[in-house]
């Protein structure tokens, strides 16, 4: 299913739902960053994806990681809550949804990165300093340097 992102803009269509969704950011003994680039709007992104019934959201961080990359996490931390209405993804089925997303930090256990070819067409450990070189959405990169800021002592709440 296509997607496509709208920030801060006049034209983007209302929004109809709101899902609970994740990000988590996880990081190799190097420093790098695991990231995807999604099928569905062509941009890299931090794995992540939909709450379901049942689960405990941090549970959904673990599985929406190892679906999308192989790599199993453990959850250590929030880097923060992404709830800016202004941010809205337009599907082809007609859903807009708004932006609500909670980001978690995880720490790398096991597993090798490999893209799932639904979701993900490729899955790379980027180096911090390579991040401006990726198409990445400003609402994303926003999450991945809360993650990276040393100096950041609570959870982004936004």
């Amino acid at each position: 299913m296509a997607r496509i992102d709208y920030f801060d803009d006049p034209n983007a269509p209302t929004a109809n739902s709101v899902v609970p969704s994740v990000t988590v950011v996880v990081r190799d003994d190097q420093g790098r960053v695991l990231l995807i680039h999604k099928i569905d709007n062509d941009l890299w992104a931090l794995p992540g994806g939909g709450h379901d019934v049942g689960e405990r959201i941090t549970d959904t961080a673990v599985r929406e990681v190892k679906e999308e990359t192989g790599v199993d996490v453990k959850i250590v931390r929030l880097v923060g809550t992404y709830t800016d209405p202004r941010h809205v993804m337009a599907y082809d089925d007609g859903e807009v949804r708004q932006q609500f997303s909670l980001c978690f930090e995880g720490k790398w256990v096991d597993g090798q990165p490999r893209e799932d070819g639904t979701e993900t067409k490729a899955v790379r450990w980027v180096p911090p300093a390579d991040l401006d070189r990726l198409n990445i959405h400003p609402s994303m990169r926003l999450r991945i340097d809360h993650a990276l800021d040393a100096g950041r002592k609570s959870p982004y709440l936004g």
